[in-house]
């Protein structure tokens, strides 16, 4: 198929992360403090080449009509027009004018089809790139990220999820990669919640404290060490330095022109905290928006929700953009399914996974472009039909990391992603 872009010259070549030698190679190299074992120089280059991806996960199911493929002038297109974007012949729903002036650091994905169309399963399958079943869980893009992308002396979490609510938890969404993996939820721009010492602790006494507990360990890890007990001590010196270094997580440091800019809502406020944790190179944020479950009043609504969406989406693709950091972040815009082309009774668009779209940008992709094609209006995929599986290997590919590769895990190969889907290479450079 043709794919529509208006430059076909490559415009970001993948830089290979490149991994420090000399890992842990001793009980005292774990528990030493995580800072024993890092290399400055090899550090500085992994930060320069390290890539990053983040996601905007559009809870309840973005309408693709009212978002990435319009179609105006039909029995289908309801009131919602389209407008020209920055890459001429590419045109978006009138909901998203300032995102329409970021079409050129952008990449649609027009043609999925799911054939799903149930909330978990679907939030399941595009999240993890497979089906959901009894007989096995895996690992969110977020956990695999972490694993394959996190510099393994990172002091940092390489999973963050931002989210109304967040408190600092764990998510129960790494499967077999393990707890270490998991996400972390934080609310828009406040510290994660217990990273303060109490009052009645001083940085003196908590220094000694881990001392003594870092003598403690050196003596049982020369007797009884197992990947339980290096587990346990890298998280606890994980949150160690995470205390340290809590201001990361904290957008009050940023400029207040950047904060209004951004706007004082929830998502403005997430994606201000998503663009500060992607500068201190944590691997992978997702930020959530909802509730675009449009059975009833579906216009409306979108007009409502994407108007929240659309200038804090754009500032922040165009500030990434500005900084260099396209070139090493993969952006994804994803829901679990898209919406009915038939507008019910309630003025509403009901579950529909057969024809719908994603938005992509940044690391890996070809920028200004739109794959795939649905029919005039909006039922069905005629060109580059493509899935949940194909996705999850267009990510890993476009961040440099194998999709058809395995994870070790206690001497089991998993592989990474779903042998049965494969990259979609047309949009990759």
């Amino acid at each position: 198929m043709a794919l529509n872009y208006s430059c076909r010259t490559t415009e970001h070549q993948f830089a290979r992360r490149s991994f420090l030698g000399g890992m842990l190679t001793g009980a005292t190299a774990v528990v030493g403090g995580l800072g024993a074992f890092t290399a400055p120089q090899a550090y500085a280059k992994l930060n320069r080449d390290q890539k990053r991806i983040v996601v905007f996960n559009m809870h309840g199911g973005l309408s693709q009509l009212e978002s990435w493929d319009p179609k105006p002038g039909t029995d289908t297109g309801g009131p919602t027009r389209a407008i020209a974007t920055s890459v001429p012949g590419i045109h978006i729903a009138d909901t998203m004018p300032h995102t329409a002036k970021q079409m050129h650091n952008l990449c649609l994905v027009r043609s999925v089809n799911t054939k799903n169309g149930d909330h978990g399963k679907g939030r399941y399958m595009m999240l993890t790139g497979r089906a959901q079943t009894p007989a096995a869980d895996y690992p969110e893009i977020g956990a695999v990220a972490a694993k394959t992308l996190n510099p393994p002396q990172s002091s940092l979490p390489g999973h963050i999820r931002i989210t109304p609510g967040g408190s600092g938890g764990r998510g129960n969404d790494s499967a077999y990669l393990g707890p270490k993996y998991a996400s972390i939820s934080l609310d828009g721009g406040k510290p994660p919640l217990n990273t303060t010492l109490p009052k009645a602790v001083t940085a003196a006494g908590d220094e000694q404290r881990n001392q003594f507990r870092q003598f403690a360990n050196t003596g049982f890890l020369e007797r009884r060490r197992t990947a339980m007990t290096d587990a346990f001590t890298y998280s606890y010196e994980q949150a160690e330095q995470l205390m340290k270094q809590r201001d990361i997580f904290d957008i009050t440091k940023e400029s207040e022109k950047d904060a209004a800019r951004y706007g004082s809502h929830d998502f403005g406020r997430h994606c201000l905290l998503a663009r500060r944790l992607l500068e201190n190179n944590i691997s992978f944020v997702q930020v959530s928006h909802s509730n675009y479950d449009t059975h009833n009043e579906n216009f409306n609504f979108h007009l409502e929700q994407l108007e929240e969406f659309d200038s804090p989406f754009a500032t922040f693709v165009g500030d990434l953009a500005d900084r260099g950091m396209l070139e090493s972040t993969l952006i994804v815009v994803l829901s679990e399914f898209g919406r009915t082309p038939r507008i019910n009774d309630r003025y509403g668009r009901d579950h529909w996974g057969n024809a719908w779209s994603v938005a992509l940008g940044g690391c890996g992709v070809t920028n200004g472009a739109a794959f795939g094609a649905t029919n005039e209006n909006g039922t069905k995929v005629v060109d580059g039909e493509i899935d949940h599986r194909h996705l999850f290997h267009t990510y890993l590919s476009a961040v440099g990391v194998d999709p058809t590769g395995t994870f070790d895990i206690g001497g089991r190969d998993m592989l990474k992603a779903d042998p049965e889907g494969h990259a979609i290479k047309e949009i990759l450079v």
